[in-house]
């Protein structure tokens, strides 16, 4: 297998340079881009295995550069993380809705962010060698390796966060779930975020669920639990 190849983002360019010379130290292939409209303008021509996004870019920033990946099917499961300075809640908050992997707030130590690229190339392997999973109830058809879900035929649009919390709560529908239990299934590379996130996220989730999003329901003191309902299975 070859080495991975890893697009950083990052204007600063001394601090591209100690990334990229820290990155191929480590055995992995790196590219640079000083821009999110350059960084869009590479992976529109070639295949990267993981994106180092800075936050505060010239011209449009990561926020953005990641939604616009985000709306590409191409890149709706590319690997991105980001590396900023800013470090309030809010701003990872919206870093996980947006669909990143992980969040490395600098300054940061080149051991410890080589340890996370490599958790998460990891994890991307063996979520791309896993067999076709499609969990099936009531109408509600989410397949786990396409990433997509329908609704009685039709396809229903959900964040990264979303399509995670409801793939959740189906395999593990029936059981009542904790905010922290969700909180650290879903965002399993930060553990520091509001448990109330949860909250926002459910209430976005069934509204896009429509009439089938009343089977979620709320545990009064704990969290949230998939009822069971009708007629339901798993496929592989």
């Amino acid at each position: 297998m070859s080495d991975p190849l890893i697009l950083v983002v990052e204007d600063d360019r001394n601090l591209a340079k100690l990334l990229k010379y820290n990155l191929e130290k480590a055995s992995y292939k790196c590219v640079l881009a000083e821009s999110g409209e350059e960084a869009l303008r590479l992976l529109a021509d070639r295949a990267v295995d993981l994106v180092l996004l800075d936050v505060m870019l010239p011209g449009i920033d990561g926020f953005e550069v990641c939604r616009k990946l985000r709306q590409q099917q191409l890149h709706r499961e590319l690997p991105i993380v980001l590396l900023t300075a800013k470090g309030e809640e809010i701003d990872k908050v919206l870093g996980f809705e947006l669909g990143i992997d992980d969040y490395v707030v600098k300054p940061f130590s080149p051991r410890e962010l080589n340890l996370r690229i490599r958790a998460i190339l990891k994890r991307d392997r063996r979520g791309k060698q896993d067999v076709r999973e499609v969990l099936v109830c009531d109408g509600l058809e989410v397949d786990i390796a396409r990433h997509s879900v329908k609704l009685d035929g039709k396809d229903i649009v959900l964040t990264l966060m979303e399509f995670k919390l409801l793939a959740v709560l189906l395999k593990r529908r029936g059981h009542a779930q904790s905010r922290e239990t969700l909180l650290s299934d879903v965002w399993d590379v930060d553990k520091t975020i509001n448990t109330r996130t949860i909250d926002t996220h459910i209430t976005r989730l069934r509204e896009k669920l429509g009439e089938t999003g009343k089977y979620i329901k709320t545990v009064r003191g704990l969290g949230y639990k998939l009822e069971e309902s009708g007629e339901s299975s798993e496929k592989r």
